[in-house]
């Protein structure tokens, strides 16, 4: 069997549960998601997205962050009829 570099996961049963079985048993290697990628890079954009969020809620009043997670509640929570 021939290994594809970023195989797809199928959405019939039957091959899905083949697919899972070939990764299980060695026959198609799972896909490195950082290949490719530039290590420094990738640490970099993950440093900065830690800190993006505290840094966010810092500067901003309690009544801003009580707004803003009314607004997520109700978006989370809204019933589509």
């Amino acid at each position: 069997m021939r290994t594809m570099k970023n195989p797809k996961r199928p959405r019939d049963t039957n091959q899905l549960a083949k697919f899972i079985v070939d990764l299980s048993t060695g026959q198609i290697e799972e896909p490195d998601p950082d290949e490719g990628k530039n290590p420094v890079t990738v640490g970099r954009a993950r440093k900065g997205g830690l800190k993006g969020g505290k840094a966010r809620a810092a500067k901003m009043t309690p009544e801003q962050r009580s707004e803003i997670a009314r607004i997520a509640a109700n978006a989370r929570w809204k019933r589509s009829d």
